[in-house]
């Protein structure tokens, strides 16, 4: 079967009018940085600028601050840039979420700045595929969406936070909002440039953990210290030792210490969880708890421990499962071969799915080497990919749901 041939085929086609690319490149022409609060503004604005096309309110929502640990122990808190939100039938009987994030990896100092076309259709550049072409597509779909004969039946949530890759901390109340009372949600991060979705994922948990000690003279009189580094170290070796099959841990970084005739004081670890299932995130959180108690006591010395885990495990239950097949449809109805696979990779679908609400979290476009500057965005699928979203919303409002 293919585009011409189904009954949406009127609609569908009218994706290749639509500015797709001319957008995707608009967008990713300006550095958004996740710490880059005046890009993210640029770009904020020209979402808001973007989705007023939709029949809905389109919000600029203030972020939430976020606590950080700095070297020294101190708490910081750090302000993101603003969240976009577009409300569309609030009143709809059958209501989807749309999700997406602004922000890129590369920071306004990093040398990956420019666009360029690596050989015939694939687009080299900044956020390309990760994910100002997912937000494009997503815009695209509902462009689609909005000229259809299925578009009354239906309403949806839109939410583009600035946050994403730095964990979504100053947006995650406004996940959690915005997921209330969906059937389903459809996520934009790219798929692989295959196609292939991203299936369960597992979880994700930063901590930072501040051991403070008593300071003496190395030479003088040693064992009147509490040597915080020689803590944070035994702390990093015992988490270590309980890696397992479904529980990654990685001690990642120590910072503190001191001049060599002191004893320091004071000392952080930075360590982060990967829990494939919500049972090895209990065990990972009271291994944690334990340890934090056992090694204070063993040093006798203080340990405070600040994080969470921010991406709770995603497994594929029914309700999930059953997106995922029309997703599936959809894209055969398309000529397309849609499949998916578990990744130990981690997004704001984390988050959905633990809100109860089925989640495909890669409805984006075709790309690769996110994160890294080779990314790269395959232009073609930018119309591929909005009737695949297009035609998956309209089968949900024809059918009423799932």
């Amino acid at each position: 079967m293919t585009v011409q041939t189904l009954q949406e085929a009127p609609i569908l086609e009218k994706a290749h009018d639509i500015p797709l690319l001319k957008r995707t490149e608009q967008w990713s022409e300006v550095n958004s940085g996740s710490t880059n609060l005046q890009g993210l503004k640029t770009v904020a604005d020209y979402l808001a600028d973007a989705f007023s096309v939709l029949p809905g309110e389109v919000s600029l929502i203030q972020p939430e601050p976020v606590e950080a640990v700095r070297t020294d122990g101190s708490i910081d808190k750090i302000f993101r840039g603003q969240h976009l939100l577009t409300a569309v039938r609030p009143n709809a009987p059958i209501r989807l979420l749309l999700t997406g994030h602004m922000d890129t990896v590369f920071p306004a100092d990093h040398s990956f700045q420019n666009l360029e076309w690596i050989e015939d259709g694939v687009l080299n550049g900044p956020g390309v595929a990760d994910m100002k072409g997912g937000i494009s597509v997503m815009l695209g779909a509902l462009q689609l969406l909005e000229q259809s004969d299925w578009a009354s039946f239906i309403g949806y949530d839109v939410m583009i936070n600035s946050d994403e890759e730095v964990g979504s901390a100053s947006s995650a109340a406004l996940i959690e909002r915005t997921a209330q009372n969906k059937v389903a949600a459809l996520t934009y991060e790219p798929a692989l440039p295959d196609g292939t979705l991203a299936g369960e994922r597992g979880g994700s948990g930063n901590f930072s953990i501040i051991f403070t000690g008593k300071s003496a003279h190395a030479g003088r009189n040693p064992d009147e210290g509490r040597n915080a580094l020689v803590a944070a170290a035994d702390m990093a070796l015992k988490l270590k030792a309980t890696h397992r099959e479904g529980l990654s841990v990685n001690p990642a970084k120590i910072e503190g210490g001191g001049p060599n005739n002191a004893v320091p004081d004071h000392a952080i670890l930075r360590v982060n969880f990967r829990p494939k299932t919500l049972t090895d995130q209990e065990d990972a959180q009271n291994i944690l708890d334990q340890l934090v108690d056992k090694v204070a006591a063993d040093h006798d010395l203080t340990v405070v421990c600040h994080g969470g885990f921010g991406r709770p495990p995603k497994p594929i239950d029914p309700q999930a499962k059953k997106l995922f097949h029309l997703v599936k449809n959809c894209g055969a109805d398309l000529g397309l071969d849609i499949n998916w696979r578990g990744t130990g990779g981690v997004c704001d679908g984390n988050n959905i799915a633990a809100c109860g609400v089925p989640v495909v979290d890669t409805m984006g476009v075709r790309g690769g080497a996110i994160h890294s500057a080779d990314e790269f965005l395959i232009a073609e699928s930018l119309v591929e990919r909005t009737q695949l979203s297009a035609l998956t919303i309209m089968r949900i409002a024809a059918k009423g749901g799932l």
